[in-house]
């Protein structure tokens, strides 16, 4: 069997992939069976358009850096394999490139529509005769991945919006008096509010910001909003509101609904916070200002959860371990451990099971009003923003490592990637 690992980034990058990237590589540098990591450029489509890093050329110390450096190393990407019956050309191209660099293992890092095409390359054994061992890797701040107690990335996100909404919201309580009275930040989850909930952990008392949380899984009405606005500017002087992007009226329409459609068909979302802000000065008239947190929160590295950080390079050395072990067709997970110390394990789930299944919030972690988070979410949360890893700086800024990238020589004709 061929032993090289094709190892690739997919979707919306964070903080820590990277690490996943770095205990990818240090595991199978170590593992004798195992040949060296071949990394796709720019996730699934290095494959199909034979662009393949050969991370053999990295140093020891380039690779121990992408530990603590945020983004996609070796570039990501928004692309969902569709069916072998439906697209059996790029099936084919996919085993004709894995035989002619010698590729056994795939090994693929994302979220839900990822670990979905982990799962369909996992069936080329099956249905193409060719021998290829298949490892998930879970990644997404979105924390929706079913069967993992968390998602690496998520912990890191959570920490950021945490932070955010903390000094956010010193400095608005600081103005409320002659300046804004109501302060709305925007975060990422399309259709789970786990990065919304984690603003709560910055509550520490009853008056404190978020006053007000939007979830997704919560339907919006825009009547009881305004009301709980103007009640907490009444009773606290201001308004902090942290609202997630997927926020929705009861008929599922999304409160920022664009019209149009990403790559994986998603709807394309364009801003909660200023609709929001709109609806506030029209009915009360209220200063305001917004911010959209965006990229800013998935890129966070210089403050990155030590906790996310160390699961992330955890699940990447176990999808090695996997691979190496001959299992098929699985995904690393985390396992959170019963006591009172927060304690976690790696386990496994068939990706069969994992694939297209997003994971929401449950309504015992929201309270009573629909407007923040619960004790049990807050029990749930507290552990994965915990400790702090910080990168290197020199001359006031972090140390990020740049790999060279570079690229093996191309065997096969060029392939036009739809």
């Amino acid at each position: 069997m061929a032993n090289n690992i094709f190892y690739a980034q997919s979707g919306g990058v964070t903080a820590v992939i990277n690490a996943t990237a770095c205990g990818v590589i240090e595991a199978a540098r170590k593992e004798r069976k195992l040949g060296k990591v071949i990394a796709g450029r720019n996730g699934i489509i290095g494959a199909l358009s034979e662009e393949l890093i050969d991370t053999s050329q990295e140093s020891k110390k380039t690779i121990a850096g992408l530990r603590y450096t945020p983004s996609g190393a070796f570039g990501s990407c928004r692309y969902k394999l569709k069916s072998i019956e439906e697209s059996r050309a790029e099936y084919e191209r996919l085993v004709e490139v894995f035989e002619a660099h010698d590729i056994g293992y795939f090994l693929y890092n994302g979220g839900g529509d990822s670990q979905d095409t982990a799962h369909k390359v996992s069936q080329i054994s099956a249905e193409m005769g060719f021998p290829i061992t298949c490892i998930g890797i879970p990644k997404t701040v979105d924390n929706d991945l079913p069967l993992t107690d968390n998602c690496p990335g998520f912990g890191s996100v959570a920490k950021f919006v945490a932070v955010s909404t903390l000094e956010a919201g010193l400095d608005v309580a600081s103005m409320a008096e002659t300046s804004t009275k109501v302060f709305v930040l925007e975060v990422m989850g399309r259709h789970a509010g786990w990065i919304a909930a984690a603003a709560g952990l910055a509550k520490d008392e009853r008056n404190s910001p978020p006053h007000i949380i939007l979830f997704p899984e919560v339907a919006f009405d825009t009547r009881k909003f305004l009301r709980k606005v103007k009640d907490t500017v009444d009773r606290v002087g201001y308004c902090v509101i942290v609202a997630s992007e997927g926020a929705q009226y009861k008929d599922g329409t999304f409160v920022a609904d664009a019209g149009i459609k990403d790559a994986f068909g998603h709807t394309q979302l364009g801003g909660v916070a200023p609709s929001l802000v709109d609806f506030i000065k029209q009915q009360h008239g209220y200063k305001c200002h917004w911010s959209v947190a965006d990229y800013l929160q998935r890129a966070a590295r210089h403050i990155a959860s030590a906790t996310d950080v160390e699961q992330a390079y955890a699940v990447g050395r176990a999808a090695v371990e996997f691979a190496a072990a001959g299992k098929n067709a699985v995904m690393p997970i985390i396992i959170r451990q019963k006591g009172d110390r927060y304690r976690w394990k790696i386990g496994e789930a068939p990706l069969e099971n994992v694939a297209n299944v997003e994971r929401k919030m449950p309504r015992s972690y929201i309270s009573k009003d629909g407007y923040g988070i619960s004790s049990r979410c807050r029990n749930y949360l507290s552990p994965l923003i915990g400790g702090e890893d910080f990168p290197p700086f020199k001359n006031g800024l972090p140390v990020y490592v740049r790999p060279k990238n570079k690229l093996l020589r191309k065997k096969l004709p060029v392939f036009e990637v739809q």
